[in-house]
C-alpha cells in the first residue's frame, strides 16, 4: 500500500430472483418473513434473494479498491463492523501491504475470542479491496501481485443442477456435457426422494465413466451415516464428498475422511489458516475448498500455501454476490495452482452482467485476464441494486 486510506464507502448488494438458490421454499421448509427460509434438509437459514456487501476503498492519491464479502442473512452486523471498527482504524493506520493490514485488523478484537463469523468476513471485504487497490497501484494483476504474472484459465465445475425431477436433471447435465463440461457437484437436496446412491448412479449412467461427479452433503449427516453413504456411493465413483457433517466437529470430519474410500472436501466456511491447521494435522480433508468471500485474498492465499505443503488439492468454493470476490478467488486460484473452481451457473452469469471485466466461463474453463487489479467493478448498471449505506 503506496499511500494512506481516506475513503471507505460501504454498500448493500440486493438482487430479487424469481427461484431462490436451492429452489422454491417446499412444505417442510419454515420461512422467516419475506427475506430467508430454513431448509428442511440441515436446518440452514438461506436468504430468497442475491445479497452481498460491497465495499469501496479510496486512497490519498484517489485510486479506488473494490471489495466484497457474504451478506446473505442480517447484513448491517457485518456493515457496522465495518463502519464502527475497521474503517476508522483503517484509515488511521500508516501505509502497509495488504497482509499486514489484514493482521493489524485482526488483532484488534482476537484477544476477546473474535477472531471468526461476522467479524471476519467484514474484515474479508476490506482485504479484497486493499489488494485490487495495491495490485492496481503496481499495475499487475491480482495474479501478478500474487507472484503469477499473466493471463490463464481455471477448470470450471457445474455447481448444481436445479431441475424439479431425475429427468430434467439428467438433461440438464448432458446439455453441460456437451458444451464442454466433463465435471458436477449435486446437493443432497437436488434428488428423487433424497436417493442420493440412486440419483448418482443414473448420472454416470447418462455421462459415462470419466465424467467427474461430486456430492455435496451440506452438513446433515453423522460421521457414521457419512461413511455409510459414502460406501453406498463407492460404486459409482464418486469424485469428491464435501461437508459430510456438523461443521466444527473436526473429530468426526477426520472418522469420514479415514473411512471413505474417495477425497472428502472441506473449507466453504472457515475464515483463516487457523480453521485449516487442526484438520490438516488430523488429515481431515484431501480438498480444501476456501470460499473468498470469507476468508478475503490475504487468507486465501495462506491457506492455499498449507495446503500445498500438505499435498491438498485446492478447489475453491463460490457461493456468488455481485461478483467481486468470485473475480478474486478466480485470480488468487489462479496464482495458488488451483485444481479446479467451482461454477455456480445459477447466478454467475447474470450477476457478471453487472461488472466490468468479468471472466467468461465456457467450455468448461473460465478464462482468467491479466488486467489490473481483481479485474471488475461495478458497470453503471449494478448500482440499480446497490445502496450506500451512509454514517
Amino acid at each position: 500500500m503506496r499511500e494512506r486510506i481516506t475513503s471507505v464507502e460501504v454498500f448493500l448488494f440486493e438482487r430479487p430472483r424469481d427461484t431462490a438458490y436451492l429452489g422454491a421454499p417446499g412444505a417442510d421448509e419454515v420461512a422467516i418473513g419475506e427475506r430467508y427460509v430454513v431448509r428442511g434438509f440441515n436446518g440452514t437459514v438461506y436468504p430468497l434473494i442475491d445479497r452481498s456487501i460491497v465495499v469501496r476503498l479510496r486512497d490519498a492519491s484517489g485510486a479506488e479498491g473494490w471489495g466484497e464479502t457474504y451478506g446473505l442473512i442480517a447484513p448491517r452486523a457485518v456493515m457496522e463492523i465495518i463502519r464502527d471498527l475497521f474503517a476508522p482504524y483503517l484509515q488511521a493506520l500508516p501505509p502497509m501491504n495488504p497482509g499486514e493490514t489484514w493482521d493489524a485488523l485482526y488483532a484488534l478484537q482476537r484477544n476477546r475470542g473474535y477472531w471468526g463469523g461476522y467479524l471476519a468476513d467484514a474484515l474479508a471485504a476490506l482485504d479484497i479491496a486493499l489488494w485490487d487497490l495495491h495490485a492496481r497501484a503496481g499495475g499487475q494483476s491480482l495474479q501478478a501481485a500474487l507472484g503469477r504474472p499473466g493471463p490463464g484459465e481455471l477448470h470450471g465445475y457445474v455447481s448444481g443442477l436445479p431441475a424439479p425431477n431425475r429427468a430434467g436433471r439428467i438433461e440438464m447435465a448432458e446439455r453441460f456435457a456437451a458444451d464442454g463440461f466433463d465435471s458436477v457437484k449435486i446437493p443432497i437436496s437436488h434428488t428423487e426422494n433424497g436417493d442420493v446412491p440412486g440419483e448418482v448412479e443414473a448420472l454416470r449412467a447418462a455421462l459415462g465413466p470419466d465424467h467427474r461427479i461430486a456430492v455435496d452433503m451440506h452438513w446433515a449427516y453423522a460421521a457414521d451415516e457419512a461413511i455409510a453413504l459414502g460406501a453406498a456411493l463407492a460404486p459409482h465413483d464418486p469424485w469428491f464428498l464435501e461437508a459430510p457433517v456438523a461443521p466444527e466437529d473436526v473429530e468426526a470430519q477426520a472418522r469420514v475422511a479415514a473411512g471413505l474410500s474417495c477425497p472428502l472436501a472441506l473449507g466453504e466456511e472457515w475464515r483463516t489458516d487457523w480453521d485449516y491447521r487442526p484438520r490438516a494435522a488430523r488429515n481431515a480433508c484431501a480438498i480444501v475448498q476456501p470460499e473468498m468471500g470469507h476468508t478475503g485474498i490475504t487468507q486465501f492465499a495462506r491457506i492455499a500455501k498449507l495446503a500445498t505443503e500438505r499435498g491438498a488439492d485446492i478447489i475453491p468454493h463460490a457461493t456468488i454476490g455481485l461478483g467481486l470476490f468470485m473475480a478474486a478467488s478466480l485470480r488468487a486460484g489462479l496464482a495458488a495452482g488451483a485444481a479446479c473452481h467451482e461454477f455456480q451457473h445459477s447466478i454467475y452469469g447474470r450477476n457478471a452482467a453487472l461488472l466490468e471485466g468479468a471472466a467468461v466461463c465456457e467450455s468448461g474453463r473460465f478464462r482468467i485476464d491479466d488486467t489490473p487489479g481483481i479485474g471488475v467493478m461495478p458497470a453503471p448498471d449494478a448500482f440499480a441494486f446497490l445502496t450506500r449505506i451512509d454514517d
